[in-house]
């Protein structure tokens, strides 16, 4: 047989990939023999907006992983792939096409705007998914899901008038996170927070009935409008006079009490604060136990509205504050302005300045179902590896209030209710992904076979948006746990410890890794990079190593076919002292592997991997072999062949490459080999 002199991945793993979906093997129900026991991961839905990223390739990569190493132990396994309609990111796509043409899409209406949306969706929706395959991801595709396909959105429904029937969700006007760019309602999860330099005013609000003054301190003074109250924190013995006192609120002079309430940081500025409940959550709180109006001043535009004086109507909030600075400053009011730096919070898609409003929405109660969540992590039903992502999680549950399901926008479910326009969060219709996918509320064939899955593995940065969300709704509405383990992955950082980020320049793009070293080499690169629990700070030199390793793999596969031609007649069977060695040795390697990869130590398993095949399996007993007078052919492949098997969940194109040319093979495919 001609082998090349080298591996070249660029023409092997196109044609590899279609030999696996032509097997049917990604299918649990094709797989050969008899397997009663089963494994389930599901693919953390990516947005339909996204293009593969280096924390999408790490992430699929540990699935495939483990997916792969379940189907050669003989499990019934099912990967099941699916995209998300990701609401707020995909319209803002659309709209950003719409404003090339001079439109908007209210310019169009809803139903042609959808229809636009729809089209985009076809056209580029499932672009992140032709990318998974390229890293090897053995997806069964016959079973991809859309969370805005016909069987999802029923479940979507079902899922909300369940709550619905149960008192869960009601509809309130409550203050909430508004973004004035995308036009809708946020949970707080889905706020980032900017750090900036802004600036602090001293406001003097006088007495009504006597002379003098209290001070308060704000970075809002365009809020004063809305003002409701002066509080002050009731262990501050400073203003202990002041309860109950009337004072003026600057420039427009209405009436305003001084309260007391805990809530207040005697700490910041003057210890004294404005009570704002129409824009701002503590101030909102704060109205809700002293029954204080809400008096709403600025629009869902980002713009005063018609309760601001009439000067200011229908300036944006900066220009605004501007004025009102000017203005306090004349009318004596303004004590003294200082520099301060916090954090601002923003949009997470459009990175716009959040404004606090009320706004009529619709909630999901959080009490009952925290405690659900709650339970199932602390009596171990769900396990976190590593453990400490357990307190990110427990502490959010903690804090959480009301889920604000509703959005303003118009791709996504629509509220099942009649006359009502408004869309579900997509966080509402994700976390019903455990078990939607496979047909609930239906009693599907799936669901009764693969529902709870096995493994989630995903990002930190998701527990609270996700990870939470899935498991209280999926005890609520199923009765079962989700999953049965939660694997948190590395984050994938620069070399420098930076976040990767495209629009900065600072991103690796994952497919053109593969370009340049091929899939396997940069699997197992990456893969190699999680030996600790901490974030993996990226770096090529692991790939190029990855390369150099699958050279090596060749080579010896080119070595062991050139003995077999030239097989002498002193071929012995027998093993030596040298074959037992390397056997105890490859043992012991499996009991390893088959330890790290079930603790999720992919990054260990690895490097034990690489250092048995070139050091002990190369170095050691194929320089032996040269050497020997007789020669155990059947040893040195079934050897080998036993250590592609162990490989293929890590690098599985060399790997099926090569057992399609070997002498010996028992299967269609290596996928389906047997690991015992």
């Amino acid at each position: 047989m001609e082998i090349p002199k080298v591996y070249a991945p660029k023409k092997v793993e196109e044609n590899i990939y279609r030999f696996w979906e032509k097997t049917g093997f990604f299918n649990p129900e094709n797989l050969p023999g008899k397997r009663k026991k089963v494994f389930c991961i599901l693919l953390p839905p990516p947005n339909i907006t996204g293009t593969l990223h280096m924390g999408h390739a790490l992430n699929s990569v540990i699935q495939d992983i483990l997916i792969r190493y379940k189907r050669l132990c003989n499990f019934k396994t099912l990967w099941v792939p699916g995209t998300d309609h990701a609401g707020i990111a995909t319209q803002r796509v659309v709209e950003k096409e719409l404003q090339k043409e001079g439109k908007s899409r209210f310019d169009i209406g809803r139903e042609e705007f959808l229809k636009r949306v729809w089209q985009w969706k076809e056209k580029y929706g499932n672009l992140i998914l032709q990318q998974f395959k390229k890293l090897g991801c053995s997806l069964d595709w016959s079973r991809n899901v859309f969370t805005l396909d016909s069987k999802y959105s029923l479940a979507v429904k079902k899922a909300f008038l369940t709550f619905y029937e149960k008192k869960m969700i009601y509809k309130a006007e409550r203050v909430v996170n508004w973004c004035p760019n995308c036009r809708t309602s946020l949970s707080d999860l889905e706020l980032e927070y900017v750090e900036k330099e802004e600036k602090i005013y001293y406001i003097r609000y006088h007495f009504k009935q006597e002379p003098g003054y209290v001070v308060v301190a704000t970075t809002r003074p365009e809020t004063i409008f809305g003002d409701q109250a002066l509080a002050f924190n009731p262990k501050d013995q400073r203003y202990k006079n002041y309860l109950k006192k009337t004072v003026l609120i600057p420039i427009v002079l209405r009436e305003i009490p001084i309260i007391a309430d805990l809530a207040v940081d005697p700490k910041f500025g003057t210890g004294m604060m404005k009570v704002t409940p129409a824009h701002d959550f503590k101030d909102y709180e704060i109205s809700l136990r002293h029954g204080l109006k809400l008096l709403k001043i600025i629009t869902e535009e980002g713009k005063m509205g018609r309760e601001a004086p009439l000067k200011y109507q229908g300036l944006d909030t900066e220009e605004a504050k501007k004025r009102v600075v000017k203005d306090l400053e004349e009318g004596g009011y303004l004590e003294k302005v200082e520099k301060y730096i916090h954090k601002v919070p923003v949009c997470y898609r459009c990175s716009q300045k959040i404004e606090f409003l009320p706004s009529p929405q619709w909630f999901l109660k959080m009490d009952e179902l925290k405690k659900l969540a709650e339970k199932a992590v602390k009596e171990g039903k769900i396990k976190f590896y590593p453990k400490r992502f357990e307190k990110i999680y427990f502490s959010w549950l903690e804090q959480a209030r009301d889920w604000c399901i509703s959005r303003q926008i118009w791709w996504g479910h629509k509220i099942p209710l009649e006359g009502e326009e408004d869309v579900l969060d997509t966080w509402f219709s994700s976390a019903l992904w455990p078990f939607a996918v496979f047909g609930w509320p239906k009693k599907t064939k799936d669901l009764k076979t693969f529902f709870p899955s096995d493994v989630l593995v995903t990002a930190k940065d998701i527990i609270n948006f996700w990870v939470a969300r899935m498991i209280f709704c999926s005890i609520f509405l199923t009765k079962k746990y989700p999953f049965k383990k939660v694997f948190i992955h590395p984050t994938v950082l620069t070399k420098e410890g930076k976040r990767m980020s495209k629009s900065l320049g600072i991103g690796v793009d994952p497919l053109e890794l593969i370009e340049k070293y091929g899939a396997d080499a940069t699997r197992f690169g990456l893969i190699w990079q999680m030996k600790t629990r901490q974030d993996l700070r990226f770096s090529e030199e692991h790939l190029r190593m990855a390369q150099k390793f699958l050279n090596k793999i060749w080579n010896a596969f080119r070595f062991l076919n050139q003995q077999l031609e030239k097989k002498e007649k002193k071929a012995t069977k027998k093993l030596g002292k040298n074959e037992k060695k390397i056997q105890n040795s490859f043992k012991k390697l499996k009991r390893e592997l088959e330890r790290d990869i079930e603790n999720f130590e992919l990054g260990k398993a690895a490097e034990k991997l690489y250092h048995f095949f070139w050091h002990r399996f190369c170095d050691f007993y194929i320089e032996h072999f040269k050497k020997s007078p007789q020669k155990n052919y059947s040893f040195l492949l079934e050897t080998f062949k036993q250590f592609l098997i162990c490989l293929h969940p890590f690098m599985p194109f060399i790997t099926e490459k090569i057992y399609q040319m070997l002498p010996k093979r028992d299967k269609k495919s290596i996928m389906v080999e047997n690991w015992n």
